[in-house]
């Protein structure tokens, strides 16, 4: 008798070792690589342009679907704008992306242990760092003076990206809103200990982009 419940265990085990092998496989078989993470946004943000937005992953059944849990396949960090919602600029939909925003999509050590979390913990293999044209944020820290009550500690985090771009040729909002977005994702490239190590192990990609207003396209910058 003991034998018997020793080779049943046995084999309930082997086949509960099976399943979770067959999952593991399916998700690493349909979790897309950076790249292709990239390449899901920008058609979608091709789609959004076009006036063709398919709103995928919004219906009932994928409600219930990431109820149970969530495998995004970007971080997006970009500005607060309330005309720059990444959902819709990316035609995108529930569980697609894990977004953070602020005002001038910079970084703090809440954003940064955000974007560590899903890289660590839900293996988005993506990061894209948003700035948009005309941005407000980037705009006062353009102008300089002084600000009132925590704004200021938004055109400090700023601040550098306007001294990269001030010898640049042309607008200098335009300019300054580029050099951010490239500065922040510069930043999270070597950041350590986990994002700077996942980009160096070629298991996330970091890159900067612009959104602009008038054409709602996103330029990939760097």
């Amino acid at each position: 008798m003991n034998s018997f419940r020793s080779y049943l265990t046995g084999f309930i085990l082997f086949l509960l070792g099976l399943n979770a092998a067959f999952a593991l496989d399916t998700v690493s078989a349909t979790a897309p690589g950076p790249d292709e993470a990239l390449k899901r946004l920008i058609e979608g943000n091709q789609r959004f342009v076009a006036g063709a937005a398919q709103h995928p992953d919004s219906s009932a059944e994928r409600r219930t679907e990431v109820a149970a849990g969530q495998h995004p396949i970007a971080i997006v960090l970009c500005c607060a704008d309330s005309r720059v919602g990444p959902e819709v600029v990316f035609d995108q939909g529930l569980g697609d992306i894990f977004v953070l925003r602020n005002a001038g999509n910079i970084l703090d050590d809440h954003t940064i242990g955000s974007i560590e979390y899903a890289v660590e913990h839900l293996a988005a293999p993506l990061i894209v760092v948003v700035g948009h044209e005309r941005c407000g944020a980037v705009t006062a820290a353009v102008n300089g003076g002084e600000l009132p009550g925590h704004i200021h500690s938004i055109v400090d985090a700023i601040a550098p990206a306007i001294v990269s771009a001030k010898a640049e040729a042309g607008d200098k909002v335009d300019n300054s809103v580029r050099a951010n977005a490239v500065y922040v994702a510069g930043i999270l490239r070597r950041i350590g200990p986990i994002v700077g190590e996942a980009v160096q192990a070629g298991k996330v990609k970091v890159v900067a982009a612009r959104y602009d207003l008038d054409s709602g396209v996103v330029e990939v910058l760097k």
